[in-house]
């Protein structure tokens, strides 16, 4: 017998089984359902415009970032690039002055020695048309064009290998997340194969410069430990099917006693990856 047992003798035999307590935020929530954002709708709303003075031209233009928080981490590639829910952030690291061109990621945009500044001024701002600006989230082709004037501009100013090696490798991410976009849309066709093309020119880019800054340039290297470094090149040949380097810089890794442990098993994880497809491709050769 249930609590309200016995209404049916007074004629409210339907009352007998009702909710006596009623969560009212409960109801609310059932009765008007909130429909999820679609990820354009969260990148806009996760996406504030800032104004910066060009260290270059010296006038102010506006650029795109993503608010603090709003962009969740869910893991990482096995080349260090980060992967977040719904938005990609790194999509809005490379900063591009409208007026004049110059352009780098934003941990190195403000700083330019004389020289280098003279070097942006006669190479890149006196030949540059000016690019179009709107409204809204960066698309991949904005954050693609970003970057790339990133990378000519390392090169003007003749920056440190770490620093063009960080910004090709960068720029390799953005690619990708073009090519997965697209291939989550069904589309692409040849676009896809010229974006694989042009990411692993991308990755052969940050590999010889990686390599090089790591005997001649003192760690920290684009905000990563030698052992952090020592495994992305590990990676990057890996993905650049030099075998034989990946199997060399992973198994200095594993020595370091300096290794943090979640690297040592990202260095172990690739070790086997690379013995296996090692084994497949002498089986393919014989």
């Amino acid at each position: 017998m249930g609590l309200l047992s016995g209404l049916k003798n007074l004629g409210l035999g339907t009352m007998e089984e009702v909710n006596i307590i009623e969560d009212k935020k409960a109801a609310h929530k059932s009765e008007t359902p909130v429909p999820e954002k679609t990820p354009e709708e969260l990148e806009q709303e996760a996406v504030f415009e800032r104004v910066i003075t060009c260290p270059v031209c010296d006038l102010e233009f506006k650029t795109k970032s993503i608010r603090p928080g709003k962009a969740k981490l869910s893991g990482s590639d096995t080349d260090l690039r980060p992967r977040y829910e719904k938005i990609d952030p790194i999509k809005y690291d490379a900063i591009a002055c409208s007026n004049c061109g110059y352009a780098g990621l934003t941990k190195y945009f403000p700083s330019l020695s004389s020289r280098q500044l003279k070097a942006v001024k006669e190479q890149i701002a006196a030949n540059f048309k000016g690019f179009d600006t709107h409204p809204g989230i960066y698309t991949y082709d904005d954050a693609i064009m970003r970057y790339k004037l990133a990378l000519v501009t390392t090169v003007v100013k003749q920056a440190k290998n770490s620093e063009r090696a960080y910004t090709a490798l960068k720029l390799a991410w953005v690619l990708r997340g073009k090519r997965e976009q697209l291939e989550k849309e069904g589309k692409g066709g040849d676009a896809i194969e010229e974006l694989k093309k042009d990411e692993t020119e991308a990755l052969t880019v940050a590999y010889d410069g990686f390599t090089i800054a790591l005997s001649k340039e003192t760690a920290p290297l684009a905000n990563m430990d030698e052992n952090t470094v020592m495994y992305l090149l590990a990676e990057l040949a890996h993905r650049l099917k030099k075998y034989e380097d990946a199997y060399k810089l992973c198994g200095m890794v594993l020595v370091s006693k300096s290794t943090q442990s979640r690297l040592k098993e990202r260095a172990y994880d690739l070790k086997e990856a690379l013995k296996e497809e090692i084994k497949q491709e002498q089986k393919t050769a014989g």
